[in-house]
């Protein structure tokens, strides 16, 4: 049987942090009963054309703003494969033990916590809420609850952050008693239309961002974990399922405002706010909001693209010329990988890639 996602959008936060350019809303809480029962109605509506899932990822905004049975009720209209990865994510403020241990009881089987930094000045300029001691306390919580495999998110860049300040969150967590198996590690990226992203004064510094970057990789690489993809990482057997589905150009649907579909090079997507997608099912119509299908030419590329941020990477002669971009790769066995200082340029390799749409 083929790898099949489902991704499921949950458009709501306690608090928009200043560099979030996602679909997600801090005062919309109001809208949560509704629109549980809209995801619920479009599962259920286009549920007879979908395989079982193989991965199932709650994402957002914040997952964790829903009760969790709220949540679980979500995943019940899901039909599932045996052995399904099911993945939430939550914000450390929300990983209470009772919390997690419904979800373990309710056929969730990874969880994702956003944890960022451990140093308080870069949770202060990221506007992350959640105590430095939050790393430790997830940790406990989501062992006891019974997960063996889940995530913590870390995110380079902040301009409040110094190496000695990367260094020291990667020793919190890795010194923990029970380590993160998965760890993500996500350059912050100064979007135009967020707070940040007005304010000069605080756009990351590319060069610091870099050696950040490095040392991440030659950290976590050095403590057993095997570099996946330019942001993840995870020890053997921790590999996150669902995410390996997006970098293979894999099937998934997409469900709730905002989510997008792919089938086979259909591409579609749905209305952006969570009150227009409400009123859509409520009312008996699609929410769908448009939709693209992508020519040989583009599914190619995009599939090099993606395969070359993985440790997959990309046959030789997928390219043009390796000369101009020598020092950002390795070439082994008749494939191109990203060479760790390549990994934060990969744009600059991707233009080097023939029969570009």
């Amino acid at each position: 049987m083929s790898d099949f996602g489902v991704y499921v959008h949950v458009p709501f936060c306690a608090h928009r942090c200043d560099y979030c350019a996602f679909a997600t809303y801090a005062d919309r809480d109001h809208v949560m009963a509704d629109y549980v029962d809209a995801v619920r109605t479009e599962i259920a509506a286009r549920r007879p054309d979908m395989p079982e899932a193989t991965s199932v990822f709650f994402g957002g905004g914040t997952p964790s703003r829903l009760e969790a049975t709220d949540l679980l009720a979500i995943l019940a209209e899901i039909p599932r494969a045996s052995g399904a990865e099911v993945t939430v994510e939550c914000n450390p403020e929300d990983a209470s033990l009772e919390r997690l241990v419904a979800y373990r009881e309710g056929g969730v089987t990874r969880m994702s916590f956003g944890i960022q930094s451990t140093r308080p000045a870069v949770l202060a300029d990221l506007g992350r809420r959640h105590g430095t001691g939050a790393h430790v306390e997830v940790a406990q919580a989501v062992t006891a609850a019974g997960f063996t495999t889940w995530n913590m998110d870390l995110i380079i860049g902040s301009r409040a952050e110094s190496l000695s300040d990367v260094a020291q969150t990667l020793e919190d967590l890795l010194d923990l008693e029970h380590p993160p198996p998965h760890i993500s590690c996500y350059a912050l990226t100064a979007e135009p239309a967020t707070p940040l992203g007005r304010d000069r004064s605080r756009h990351p510094d590319e060069d610091a961002t870099a050696d950040a970057y490095d040392l991440v990789g030659a950290t976590l690489e050095a403590a057993g974990y095997s570099w996946e993809e330019i942001s993840n990482w995870a020890r053997p057997g921790h590999e996150c399922r669902h995410n390996h589905l997006y970098w293979d150009q894999g099937d998934y649907e997409g469900f709730g405002s905002a989510a997008h579909s792919h089938r086979g090079g259909h591409r579609y997507w749905n209305v952006r706010t969570p009150e227009r997608y409400v009123a859509a099912l409520r009312e008996g119509r699609s929410p769908r909001a448009g939709e693209e299908f992508l020519d040989e030419a583009t599914r190619t590329f995009e599939h090099d693209s993606l395969a070359l941020r993985t440790t997959t990477g990309v046959a030789v002669e997928a390219f043009d010329s390796l000369e101009e971009i020598a020092h950002l790769i390795e070439v082994n066995e008749g494939r191109v990988r990203l060479a760790r200082g390549g990994r934060l340029l990969a744009n600059q390799v991707i233009v080097h890639l023939g029969g570009q749409p």
